[in-house]
């Protein structure tokens, strides 16, 4: 019997077990007779999506080592009473 004749394919999202849902309206576990119409749907990320992830707390990093050079300018700046440089 070829796969594409017993159904759509799960796993169960209760105890994980795989199954095909025998093209029955039901799709319930054969295991521990959960529904899978339940579970809550999760679509996985695309791959642009994972790739700003990925690269998110790089950004997050640079940005905090800015902050930090910014206050030890303003912190230096201070010391000799002077002022913050402003650009206009």
């Amino acid at each position: 019997m070829a796969a594409k004749d017993m159904g759509t394919k799960y796993t169960c999202f209760k105890c994980g077990t795989r199954f095909y849902d025998l093209k029955r309206p039901e799709p319930l576990c054969p295991k521990c007779g959960a529904d899978q119409r339940e579970a809550a749907s999760i679509k996985p990320p695309e791959k642009t999506e994972r790739r700003r992830a990925a690269r998110a707390p790089v950004e997050e990093v640079e940005e905090v080592e800015q902050e930090l050079v910014e206050e030890e300018e303003m912190a230096a700046d201070e010391d000799f009473g002077e002022e913050p440089d402003e650009d206009y």
